[in-house]
């Protein structure tokens, strides 16, 4: 039975996204079918290529104004997925910086948090009517396809989404990722980076109803943009811009808040 996670070690994961990786390193880690793994892979939304006899991640040919970014917010009634799930889900696909496609959806809860409702404003009886949890992440995973993931603080939502697919009878994600968070730290200079906070700042989305999955989505392709525009000329493709995510150097930030100064005034 062929094996539904991404079982290949960091190294290998860091040569698939730079210079390649033989054919004879993946089969020392992977005992299975190589083909019919991959096309599982593809199906989990990782395209893996090969050229030249080395294999490598597709995303590492593909330029940023070609590229798929998927941008992905999340509200749930919980942090744990033993006993918490997604109330709403909402994200946009941007291509060359403009939206071609969006997804926006409630999911039905039987129970919010009084809590959880005070900060999202969403309650049970908003998603009574809603389309349940398996049916919300078929047809996210349809229209995630192989698209880049982007969130702000990606690993939540990309961990909580993956394993609510598996909740359901899905394969976990295996997309390629990036942090708007981790990539606005290295291309704007910033007090803070909670989206919030970034908004205040830049005005990104001047109609924003924070910890809404669309507002926050719409916020984070403003500064999604905002940091593209900013980076650095040598950054050409996706895997470009996932490394200088994780590597580059992270900008000075200023020692006193601006916006803190701006309300002395």
């Amino acid at each position: 039975m062929l094996s539904s996670d991404f079982s290949l070690d960091a190294k290998c994961i860091n040569k698939l996204s730079s210079k390649g990786l033989s054919i004879k390193t993946i089969k020392e880690q992977i005992d299975e079918d190589l083909e019919l793994l991959l096309q599982l892979w593809h199906s989990q939304g990782l395209e893996i290529l090969k050229q030249q006899g080395n294999f490598y991640f597709a995303t590492k040919f593909i330029p940023l104004e070609d590229a798929e970014f998927c941008i992905v917010d999340i509200e749930t009634n919980g942090s744990k997925i033993e006993k918490h799930q997604i109330i709403e889900i909402a994200a946009v696909k941007i291509k060359n910086g403009e939206i071609i496609n969006t997804f926006d959806s409630l999911v039905n809860c039987k129970e919010i948090n009084p809590h959880i409702t005070q900060i999202t404003g969403i309650s049970a009886q908003d998603t009574k009517d809603a389309p349940t949890l398996k049916e919300v992440m078929f047809t996210f995973k349809n229209f995630l396809a192989d698209s880049v993931f982007v969130a702000h603080d990606v690993k939540f939502d990309y961990r909580f989404i993956s394993q609510s697919m598996q909740k359901v009878g899905l394969a976990p994600l295996l997309n390629r990722s990036l942090c708007s968070l981790s990539l606005a730290e290295r291309t704007i200079e910033s007090y803070r980076y909670a989206l919030s906070y970034l908004n205040e700042s830049f005005g990104l989305n001047p109609s924003a109803v924070h910890h809404r999955a669309m507002s926050d989505v719409l916020t984070t392709y403003e500064l999604f943009k905002l940091s593209i525009v900013n980076l650095n000329e040598n950054i050409k493709n996706v895997e470009d811009i996932i490394k200088f995510s994780k590597e580059g150097k992270i900008l000075k930030r200023p020692k006193f808040d601006p916006l803190l100064k701006e309300s002395q005034k």
